[in-house]
C-alpha cells in the first residue's frame, strides 16, 4: 500500500481517469483504507463537477496569437555534435526529451504566471468571480464535510479564527442561533490569499460564511452557479454569505449573522 505522500500528485489523473489501471486500482484501494486520502480525491471530483457543470461560464478567450508565437520560437538550442559523440545513449536521451518538453515548460510556467495574475486581477475588480471561487469553495466544504462527517463547537471555530485569523469571533452557545446551525470551520484560499469559512446549515441546507480580512467591497447580491452570494463589509473585512436560497432568505439570514456573530 503506498503512503499518502505518493498518492498527492495522483488525486487529479485519478479522478480524471488518466491513470493506468494497476495504479488507478492501487489508488482505489489505498482511498478505502485511508479517510484522508479519500477526503482528497471527494474534494477534487466536486472541483471537476461544478468545472464541468459550469464550463460555458468559465470559458475565456484562447491565448493571443503573439503569445502561441512567441513561445513556439522559444525552443532550446541544438546540442552540441562534440556532447553526443562523448554522451551516453541514456543522457543523450535525456537531453533529447529534455529538448522536446522545454517549450512546453514554458509554456506552462508562463501560463501560470500570466493565469495568477489575472485571477489575482479579476478578484480584485469583480464581485461576481470572487462569488465563483467561494461557491466553488463552499460546494467543495460541505461535500467533503458529508464525507467525513466533522462537526466543530463554537469554541473550536473560535480558537481557529483567532489564531489564524486575528479575528477575535464570538458565536453564540449552540442551539442559540434559530434556524442558523453551526456545522465547523476551514481556512479557503481564494484569488488574493486565505479566507475564512465557517460552516452553518439554514433549515438543512448548507450555508458558508466567508471573511476576508483587510479588504472592503461594496455591499451586494450576487447570483452564481445557482446560488446566491450576499457580500458586505465592516470595518477591514469583507464577509461573503453563500447559500442556494431566494434573494429575501439571503437578507434574511445576512441579519441573522449580522446580529449573533461578535
Amino acid at each position: 500500500m503506498p503512503d499518502c505522500s505518493r498518492i498527492d500528485p495522483l488525486v487529479t489523473p485519478f479522478v480524471d481517469g488518466e491513470l493506468p489501471q494497476d495504479e488507478q486500482q492501487t489508488l482505489t484501494q489505498h482511498i478505502t483504507a485511508c479517510p484522508a486520502c479519500r477526503g482528497k480525491v471527494m474534494a477534487e471530483r466536486a472541483i471537476r463537477s461544478v468545472m464541468q457543470a459550469r464550463r460555458a461560464e468559465l470559458s475565456g478567450p484562447p491565448a493571443p496569437a503573439s503569445l502561441k508565437a512567441r513561445c513556439a520560437r522559444l525552443d532550446s538550442s541544438p546540442i552540441p555534435a562534440s556532447s553526443t559523440r562523448s554522451a551516453s545513449p541514456n543522457v543523450l536521451r535525456a537531453s533529447t526529451w529534455r529538448a522536446r518538453v522545454a517549450p512546453f515548460a514554458l509554456a506552462a510556467t508562463l501560463l501560470l504566471v500570466v493565469g495568477g495574475a489575472f485571477i489575482y486581477q479579476a478578484t480584485r475588480s469583480s464581485s461576481r468571480v470572487l462569488a465563483a471561487e467561494l461557491t466553488m469553495d463552499h460546494v467543495k466544504c460541505f461535500r467533503l464535510n458529508r464525507l467525513l462527517d466533522t462537526h466543530h463547537s463554537p469554541e473550536t471555530v473560535e480558537a481557529s479564527m483567532a489564531s489564524a485569523f486575528d479575528w477575535n469571533v464570538q458565536l453564540p452557545d449552540e442551539g442559540g442561533q434559530g434556524e442558523l446551525n453551526l456545522v465547523g470551520s476551514r481556512p479557503c484560499l481564494y484569488g488574493e490569499g486565505k479566507v475564512a469559512h465557517i460552516m452553518y446549515t439554514y433549515n438543512g441546507q448548507p450555508v458558508s460564511l466567508f471573511m476576508l480580512p483587510r479588504e472592503t467591497r461594496a455591499s451586494e447580491l450576487v447570483q452564481v452557479f445557482g446560488h446566491q452570494a450576499r457580500i458586505w463589509s465592516e470595518g477591514d473585512r469583507t464577509f461573503v454569505l453563500v447559500a442556494r436560497e431566494s434573494a429575501s432568505e439571503m437578507e434574511h439570514m445576512a441579519a441573522l449573522v449580522r446580529t449573533t456573530i461578535r
